[in-house]
């Protein structure tokens, strides 16, 4: 007999920073209820989890907030790269790189680019949209205790201020609670991994004097060499709000109440070059670098998504991206098997998909901070290769789970990155005409899967829909050609059957993620069979 509670919510997401907003975004996005709770009164008011890579601002764009995210991060869309220096004002600065694209190319491959934006300016908008589109967020109320049974999740929630307390029942849980995730303890899931990797103190602080000394080199972050004051330097506004990440060593004793102002402001002085700059403390805040990865990414109907599941070093940012990307993930599966149009099993592939390129990613990132020496991080030997950025980015794939069709023995991140029109794959973009209208195959892919094939394909446009009809899966088709029966012209005389490998009489399924479930390299002689066996082992259909 299901509990008697107050509110009653296909999916309760637990948290309320950018993994946690991003969750309730998207299957806000998929028409899928949900009610989010946050034990802090509000969003976070530190500049932080500034990077937002390419795949992640696909996803943006797809959710229809990246114009959004990009008007909010607007003062820094001119800084890019990553300096290094003893002091800024010393003359042996360098770029470790200076350009995030500096060729150019990455429009080819993409509709979006990378976004410089702090988590304090992300959160605001992601939640405007998330409420907009009908879910219920309650900051200020902390789930206290939940319990599962087989239908379903019941949980307890505390408004902090009021001291009330509500139950609530879900469908679902979505725990983004954070690297010390009470839910991820409750379930008592592990963690694998090297563990801590460094400390360090993030100051914000006030100095007007300090954008004459950086001049015009708008940098991400500039790392600061000198043993004495040691650091990274990252701008908020270019013009006189900043934060300094300076090393912290609690393994020896230093606590964080040695961090007063004083010591702060003289750090940054020393760091700057600047012995009499002007700085003015404004906060602080600890933050601890690791490398885990979660044993599993949840038990029954309880799901973790972001550093519940994985702890990365911050260099690259691929920790917030590989949380936001876990909440995509997650979404469309979640939504595919409350609509009813995927059996349970499709949630069993979150964790077989997710949970190998999080370990992959999470060994990138320690790789790139021994690279580039991030401030506080005394590598261990052996430690260091990084591969290419862009493999991590845009070249993780899924070897099992919700494919067909792919080699389970190819590594989740590549050592180096080429556009893949692959099963498993981020399917690829290409710029396409709908009368009017331009838009990226990218854009296609966000409610429901979607079957691309060419202008000699008539014959699985017709079996597509047929078998969708039957199975009752909301399956679009779509057809690519400037001949008869095509609904979608390539820009420019664009190949379509050649970008995505195969031929003009061949096919392609897409799921919801824009990644590739499954391709056919040409006609078949029974595409409607095929069709069926492929759409009922990818959503768990009997």
């Amino acid at each position: 007999m299901t509990p008697k509670t107050d509110d009653r919510v296909p999916v309760l997401v637990v948290g309320g920073s950018l993994v946690g907003l991003s969750t309730s975004l998207f299957l806000g996005r998929l028409g899928i209820r949900n009610l989010l709770v946050e034990k802090h009164a509000t969003t976070s008011h530190h500049p932080r989890g500034r990077g937002n890579n390419v795949r992640t601002m696909e996803l943006f764009r797809t959710a229809g907030v990246e114009g959004d995210i990009r008007e909010a991060a607007s003062v820094l869309a001119g800084n890019h790269g990553i300096l290094q220096a003893h002091s800024l004002t010393g003359t042996d600065a360098e770029w470790l790189f200076k350009e995030m694209d500096p060729d150019g190319r990455l429009a080819l491959i993409s509709p979006s680019g990378w976004c410089l934006g702090s988590q304090n300016d992300l959160e605001p908008v992601l939640l405007r949209h998330a409420a907009d589109l009908g879910a219920d967020i309650r900051f200020g109320t902390e789930m206290v205790s939940f319990e599962q049974d087989a239908d379903g999740v019941t949980a307890e929630l505390l408004d902090r201020a009021s001291g009330e307390r509500r139950t609530v029942r879900a469908d679902y849980l979505v725990a983004a609670d954070g690297p010390r995730s009470p839910v991820r303890k409750r379930l008592g899931i592990g963690q694998t991994g090297p563990g801590a990797l460094f400390h360090n103190v993030s100051v914000t602080f006030r100095a007007k004097g300090l954008a004459d000394v950086v001049g015009d080199r708008r940098f991400i972050a500039c790392y600061i060499t000198n043993p004495e004051a040691e650091g990274a330097l990252l701008p908020v506004d270019n013009a006189e709000n900043w934060v300094f990440h300076a090393p912290w060593h609690p393994e020896d004793g230093e606590e964080l109440e040695d961090f007063t102002d004083e010591r702060c402001a003289q750090h940054i002085r020393a760091a700057v070059g600047v012995p009499d700059l002007e700085v003015e403390i404004t906060g602080k805040a600890p933050w601890h670098a690791a490398e885990r990865v979660a044993d599993h990414y949840g038990s029954g109907r309880v799901f973790l998504a972001g550093d519940s599941a994985h702890e990365m070093s911050p260099t690259g940012a691929f920790g917030a991206n590989t949380g936001i990307q876990d909440a995509h993930n997650l979404a469309w599966k979640l939504a595919a098997v409350i609509d009813g149009w995927a059996g349970p099993g499709l949630l069993d592939t979150y964790e077989a998909e997710r949970r190998p390129v999080a370990r992959a990613t999470a060994e990138r990132a320690s790789g790139r901070s021994a690279e580039h020496s991030h401030p506080g991080y005394e590598a261990v030997p052996g430690v260091g290769r990084q591969g290419n950025v862009m493999a991590v980015v845009l070249g993780y794939r899924y070897t099992s789970g919700a494919v067909v069709g792919v080699d389970p023995s190819l590594p989740a991140v590549p050592e180096q990155f080429r556009p893949a029109a692959e099963p498993g794959c981020r399917s690829p973009h290409m710029w396409l005409r709908r009368g009017g209208e331009r838009l990226s195959t990218l854009d296609l892919y966000e409610r429901v899967p979607v079957l691309l094939t060419g202008a000699g394909g008539a014959a699985w446009q017709e079996a597509a829909q047929r078998v969708a009809e039957r199975l009752g899966v909301p399956l679009e088709v779509h057809r690519v050609g400037e001949g008869p029966g095509c609904d979608l012209a390539p820009e420019d005389g664009a190949d379509w059957a050649k970008v995505h490998r195969a031929a003009d009489d061949g096919a392609v399924l897409v799921r919801p993620d824009g990644f590739m479930a499954w391709r056919s390299e040409s006609a078949a002689e029974d595409p409607e069979r095929i069709l069926t066996e492929v759409l009922r082992s990818l959503l768990n259909r009997a």
